[in-house]
């Protein structure tokens, strides 16, 4: 029954053990350029002006790979990936970084194909080999949610993944994730969803802080060891509920034909529901 969850990851702090944004700027000795500019622009603005000078520095496309390549991924999120893929559920990434950086790090642990989504801001290499960054929404017509950046709604995002699934083939979500952008998604999250914020961070301060307008379940996580154990429990009692709503349903349609069928008796069924 794993094939009815969705499990929906943050990318930046989350998947992964660092920010692949400032992962890219400090290896390339570009912090103190980024800070004297971090307050003039709008973030996807900033880091593709951080990409116009890395290229006017002479590196290349593959010097920003084999940096991106060095960022660490727990074994045991590698593991827990591989697993949940395996067993069927669908994963998605929702991610504020940008679909090259995402890409690159996830072939190199080989968990690429596990996913079924990435869904985050677009990038494109020009001629002159030079990476350039474009926001997921466009900026000329913005999204009207205040919980995020211009750029990109993450709950908008969810509301397009849950709309998308028809009710005959409903899914159980699993939202991970660690940052303020992450609290609109986790508030389209219904009853029978679950979220992991990571603790001591922004998405787990705004969980407590409004605990009365978050629907799913809440488990946190401090560590990778943690996130990964925490989500391959859910993934067991997600799919042990599913399998016996499963066969009670199948029960409750066997009572169904059998009082319906000719000859029969009509007399009182014991229905186990386990």
């Amino acid at each position: 029954m794993a094939g009815k969850i969705l499990i929906i990851f943050d990318f930046d702090r989350t998947l992964i053990e660092e920010d692949s944004d400032r992962w890219v700027l400090t290896n390339m000795g570009l912090t103190n350029l980024f800070y004297q500019l971090q307050s003039t622009l709008p973030w996807n603005s900033l880091m593709d002006s951080m990409l116009e000078e890395i290229h006017l520095q002479g590196k290349t496309v593959n010097d920003i790979e084999e940096c991106l390549q060095q960022v660490p991924l727990h074994t045991r999120i590698v593991e827990v990936t591989k697993t949940a893929h395996a067993l069927g559920c669908d994963l998605k990434v929702v991610s504020d970084s940008n679909a090259f950086y995402i890409r690159t790090i996830l072939e190199h642990y080989g968990i690429y194909n596990c996913f079924s989504e990435i869904i985050t801001n677009p990038i494109v290499v020009e001629d002159r080999g030079r990476l350039r960054i474009f926001p997921y929404n466009d900026m000329d017509s913005p999204h009207s949610c205040d919980l995020c950046p211009p750029n990109l709604c993450k709950g908008g995002v969810i509301e397009r993944i849950q709309s998308s699934i028809s009710e005959s083939e409903r899914k159980r979500l699993i939202y991970v994730g660690d940052g303020r952008n992450d609290f609109c998604p986790t508030l389209k999250l219904d009853a029978g969803d679950f979220v992991m914020p990571r603790m001591n961070f922004p998405l787990f301060d705004r969980i407590l802080n409004n605990r009365a307008l978050v629907k799913a379940k809440v488990h946190e996580w401090s560590n990778w060891e943690e996130l990964a154990t925490i989500l391959h429990e859910l993934i067991n009692y997600i799919s042990n509920e599913e399998e016996v709503e499963c066969r009670t349903a199948n029960q409750l349609n066997s009572v169904e034909y059998n009082n319906e069928a000719p000859g029969s008796t009509n007399e009182p069924l014991t229905v186990v529901t386990d």
